[in-house]
């Protein structure tokens, strides 16, 4: 059995009790003939992983060797620790503020260099997903840091 199936079979049964144990969340009385509630997406995710994990394991098989040598991974270590960076400021700093910061940090690693880009992308997306998650959404996310409010 090669890599890529022992690694499918992995990711197969990984779902699997990520499905087995979605069903296990428990619902309030008022959920249970909601479209979306707590289970909804755990058991989005777990159809499309054992999807893809079973088109891993049925596909034909492909042995030769993977080439790495054009890869950068200092910019997915880079992006790995903005990621951490806004789990760790999200709260302190406020949505709008820390997820722009992020999406800068994001687009200077990918190789974005002009400032009215950097800005004029990451603080709308911002405001945007921030206004969806509040006014469509109905989730409360702090927008500002916790000393303006």
């Amino acid at each position: 059995m090669s890599r890529d199936r022992v690694g499918a079979l992995l990711l197969l049964v990984f779902f699997a009790a990520y499905g087995y144990l979605s069903t296990k969340i428990t619902l309030l009385p008022f959920q249970l003939n909601q479209a979306f509630h707590a289970r909804t997406a755990p058991q989005f995710l777990t159809f499309a992983g054992v999807v893809l994990a079973l088109f891993l394991l049925i596909r034909p098989s492909d042995d030769r060797p993977i080439d790495t040598s054009g890869m950068v991974f200092t910019r997915v270590a880079l992006l790995c620790a903005l990621m951490i960076f806004y789990g760790f400021t999200v709260r302190s700093l406020g949505f709008i503020a820390s997820t722009s910061m992020f999406l800068i940090g994001g687009f200077w690693v990918m190789g974005e260099r002009r400032p009215l880009v950097l800005l004029g992308a990451s603080i709308p997306i911002a405001f945007g997903f921030w206004f969806l998650m509040v006014e469509v959404l109905d989730v409360f996310v702090a927008p500002w840091p916790a000393f303006l409010r």
